[in-house]
């Protein structure tokens, strides 16, 4: 069995059974939850690596052609791996937002996405306290990234183009929050701010240009646009391709020979994006190359992947006490959902969960998270809400105990 990438979901899947791994970065697998805190300085880069796999890996080996009649993928080293049974784990890839000045793969000096551990140790070597760090996007990836280069002793500038930060997790009043605390972190927060341009010197980055004729001066920008999955190697090799790498219920693609789990894969029309999800794929499938192999495949025994509730955390440092940010689902009502909401100012905590029936449909957390716990195995269950606790009470300390 071939598996080809190293990420969460690739490593997790030779953790667990005996592959030829290949992985195109030259490190060994590592945790890219952590890559904040190693950017920031907290860990070293050994710290944040994944358990050892079952078989040495193959590293700094990029995989550019899948021959399926063959059953080989070909290396750009020339070499060629046979397989019996092909796993696809080649994650996600950054969006270059489309940007004057940035032209060609090869980016101006000073400009770095913010997905490997490569562009951490750059962005570390380039970044001193002092040093005027512009973050372009200001999702999950951004917000994490604009952190890490403050405890650097950066001046940041975090700029998203949507109304307010982390549209996607958090509501308007939670992302308020967020940004009063990324404010005491020293970050300068620009919402309904597009950059349209990136002025260069020598090739080297100097400002950013706004789209309302504003000049932001920058000696690091940090692309966190978002991601999309890596699916050419897929795509040029005939596989059924939406967004990502089309799998069913046993991660198979169109061809029953060849798996595919992780950021690249697209499971019932969803790409999920997130560590847990890509931790489950691998562990399922897992399961079902184990069953297989012991002649227990056949339905219903073989085991099936059907989604993951996925619950995103997130921990953001401070001055005076640190901020925890947790959310599920869909936090946006629709109309007859029910939605109970508290907020307390003076201990800076908001929560909110959306109810359909007897269901969690979303919610927010932030603040204190002592809440997280029943409501996150409620949801992550998809189980109904508790008749003998009442919703308020599950939003209490108590409650999430």
């Amino acid at each position: 069995m071939v598996v080809v990438g190293g990420g969460t979901a690739g490593a997790r899947l030779a953790q667990r059974l005996p592959v030829t791994l290949l992985g195109e970065e030259p490190h060994a697998p590592y945790n890219r939850v952590l890559l904040a805190e190693a950017l920031a300085g907290r860990y070293a880069p050994e710290v944040i690596a994944l358990p050892g796999t079952r078989e040495p890996a193959r590293l700094g080996v990029r995989a550019v052609r899948i021959d399926r009649a063959a059953r080989t993928v070909e290396c750009a080293d020339g070499s060629l791996v046979a397989y019996d049974r092909l796993v696809l784990a080649t994650g996600s890839a950054p969006v270059l937002p489309p940007l004057r000045g940035l032209r060609g793969a090869e980016l101006p000096v000073g400009v770095h996405p913010f997905r490997t551990l490569d562009d951490c140790l750059a962005l570390r070597g380039l970044v001193r306290p002092g040093t005027r760090a512009a973050v372009i996007g200001g999702g999950l990836l951004g917000v994490s990234a604009a952190r890490a280069l403050a405890a650097l002793g950066a001046e940041v500038i975090l700029t998203q183009q949507a109304e307010h930060l982390m549209e996607r997790q958090l509501d308007s009043q939670a992302s308020v929050l967020l940004r009063e605390h990324l404010t005491s972190l020293g970050v300068e927060v620009h919402t309904e701010c597009r950059v349209t341009g990136l002025r260069t010197r020598d090739g080297a980055v100097t400002a950013l240009e706004l789209a309302d004729g504003y000049v932001l001066d920058a000696d690091v920008v940090v692309l966190a646009c978002g991601v999309r999955p890596r699916a050419a190697l897929a795509r040029e090799a005939g596989l059924e391709v939406h967004r990502g790498i089309v799998v069913d219920d046993e991660l198979r693609t169109s061809d029953p020979s060849v798996h595919a789990i992780g950021d690249c894969a697209e499971h019932r029309g969803r790409i999920y994006g997130l560590a847990g999800p890509a931790l489950d794929q691998a562990d399922v499938l897992a399961e079902l190359l184990l069953a297989e192999e012991a002649g227990e495949g056949s339905p219903p025994a073989a085991p099936r992947y059907t989604g993951t509730r996925a619950l995103t955390r997130l921990t953001l440092t401070g001055p005076l006490a640190p901020l925890d940010v947790a959310t599920f689902g869909d936090p946006t009502p629709a109309p007859g959902d029910d939605v109970v909401q508290l907020t307390d100012a003076t201990r800076r905590a908001y929560r909110k969960v959306v109810v359909r029936g007897d269901r969690l449909v979303g919610g927010v957390l932030l603040g204190d998270l002592a809440a997280v716990g029943t409501l996150a195995r409620t949801w992550e269950g998809d189980e109904p809400l508790p008749d003998d606790a009442p919703l308020l009470h599950l939003l209490t300390h108590d409650g999430g105990s």
